[in-house]
């Protein structure tokens, strides 16, 4: 693929993402104001995700182990 390509997929798909969240008819300052706290909002959820996922992913695995007999000796 080359470079042109590439540039117009990327274009293509950031015109489709403002007409799903109707950024095509906001003014620019609004704009920016809907992608800063769309973009805040995603960055929490990834954080949170990396952050407390792993965590309960564990819990979980210790609890079934037990349930079923299996008793592992997972080091925190």
């Amino acid at each position: 693929m080359d470079f042109k390509r590439v540039k117009e997929y990327f274009s293509w798909l950031y015109y489709q993402y403002q007409i799903i969240t109707c950024c095509a008819v906001m003014e620019p300052w609004e704009q920016s104001m809907f992608n800063t706290v769309l973009l805040t909002i995603l960055a929490m959820v990834v954080y949170t995700a990396y952050v407390f996922v792993p965590i309960h992913i564990r819990l979980a695995w210790e609890f079934f182990s037990k349930l079923c007999g299996y008793h592992s000796t997972i080091s925190s």
